[in-house]
């Protein structure tokens, strides 16, 4: 996810239904009517999902195999952290995710990471090249566009495969349980967020034979989604890939405000009762603060304009004649208010200095109805999950996609995302699998 100093994070809620049911009546509402939807239709997407397997049981097999062969014949060279596999690692999912993770591919350093996905999908008969701004193109069929970021946050996790621990109290630094105890799990910066969802991804992609992107710059600027929507047209559908876990589907995020708030006054003795710079920074934010907060204390947090500065730096100048401040601030805007509308009414709050926006990224909420959304339920429960709509509180690269493309988008991948940026970040191998398994059924039933 879009790295920010928010302590918030990308906190999870249960979805809306749709743009226009953002409270919890109008969740129950989306999650019956798409229950019902599916209850309608389970034997027909039974049905055509095992017409696909059985066309396709043949191909995905050979796509596997070829994908064994390849990795086994490379192993010596592929992996980074040592000169074989762990035990755990034995299918190409799991060996192209040890692959990746012992690459460290912090923003702006993704090449390595880069070079190995093409080679994956050059040694399984897929064309695949780096663009212009470092993100890997594997284009196929546009049925279903799959996409996820390359880069990590920075962080140095030792990669290794141990089983998960009996006791609770062995968990780690975030006390998050993941895995069944005794199951293997992967260790290592980039196994949830998000090389977990990309290496699920690559894998369905090869398995299915339709379009791979995997995208630079997501946790800074977003730089390789910018370049993405720029340089192509839309898909007929998109599923970006973030830490969902592998039964949840997300379908909404808030949007991004950024800026720096700057402002200079004449320097003088600390008693005097005029406000200096930094006073007025302070004054703006607190305006800026009691202007979101909300009127009923029980508004889900996703419904909330949310405030955070994030750094501050000020005092007298060089030369001593004046006083300085630049306070850097972030504001999350919910999908019931537009970032035009959250930036004039923080803009109204200045009553001196002045604020250096950067380019907003709009909130996206989709409609649990779609047609993708709706596969991803019969997969995931095909596949014995029971389904969690989901809603985010930060934002993904699904905004941008959302806000230059007219078609049904989710955001989906293996992976608690409470372990995103953490010291103990980690992925129980069973659930790459199972996510696999349910990317690669959607893309069937899509194509």
């Amino acid at each position: 996810m879009t790295a920010a100093p928010d302590s918030a994070g990308n906190a999870e809620a249960p979805a809306a239904g749709d743009g226009d049911a953002a409270d919890a009546a109008g969740d129950a509402d989306a999650a019956d009517d798409a229950d019902a939807a599916d209850a309608a239709n389970d034997a027909d997407a039974a049905d055509a999902a095992n017409d696909a397997d059985a066309a396709d049981d043949g191909d995905a097999a050979d796509a596997v195999n070829d994908a064994d062969a390849a990795d086994d014949a490379d192993a010596g060279t592929d992996v980074v952290a040592g000169g074989g596999y762990p035990e755990a690692c034995d299918t190409p999912a799991r060996k192209l995710l040890y692959d990746l993770v012992s690459i460290p591919s912090p923003s702006g350093e993704e090449a390595a990471a880069a070079e190995r996905l093409v080679d994956f999908f050059e040694a399984n008969g897929r064309e695949a090249w780096i663009d212009e701004v470092g993100n890997v193109r594997a284009p196929a069929d546009d049925a279903v566009l799959l996409t996820s970021h390359v880069d990590t946050v920075p962080g140095d996790i030792p990669v290794e495969v141990r089983p998960a621990p009996e006791d609770v109290d062995d968990l780690g630094g975030t006390d998050v349980r993941v895995g069944e105890p005794g199951e293997p799990v992967l260790w290592g910066r980039g196994a949830v967020d998000a090389t977990g969802p990309l290496v699920s991804m690559a894998v369905a992609a090869v398995e299915t034979g339709v379009s791979f992107v995997g995208v630079v710059g997501e946790e800074t600027d977003s730089r390789g989604a910018r370049h993405l929507v720029a340089d192509r047209d839309a898909p007929e559908a998109v599923v970006n890939g973030e830490p969902s876990g592998w039964d949840g589907v997300t379908l909404g995020y808030r949007g991004f405000l950024s800026g720096t708030y700057v402002n200079t006054s004449e320097s003088g003795h600390s008693s005097r009762p005029e406000p200096n710079a930094i006073q007025h920074a302070i004054d703006w934010w607190h305006g800026v603060e009691e202007a979101f907060t909300p009127a009923d204390s029980e508004t889900p947090v996703f419904e909330q304009v949310t405030t955070k500065p994030v750094s501050m730096d000020g005092g007298l100048t060089d030369d001593g004649l004046a006083v300085e401040a630049a306070m850097d601030v972030q504001l999350r805007v919910p999908p019931a208010r537009t970032v035009d509308e959250v930036h004039e009414l923080a803009e109204a709050e200045l009553s001196t200095g002045s604020v250096h926006w950067k380019e907003p990224i709009p909130p996206v909420m989709e409609s649990p109805r779609t047609d993708l959304a709706r596969a991803f339920r019969v997969a995931i429960r095909g596949a014995g999950g029971d389904v969690r709509l989901l809603r985010k509180t930060g934002t993904s690269d699904m905004n941008l996609y959302a806000a230059e493309w007219e078609c049904p988008m989710v955001t989906y991948g293996p992976g608690n995302s409470e372990l995103d940026h953490a010291p103990d970040e980690r992925l129980p191998l069973s659930e790459l699998d199972r996510a696999t398994t349910v990317l690669a059924d959607v893309c069937r039933d899509r194509r």
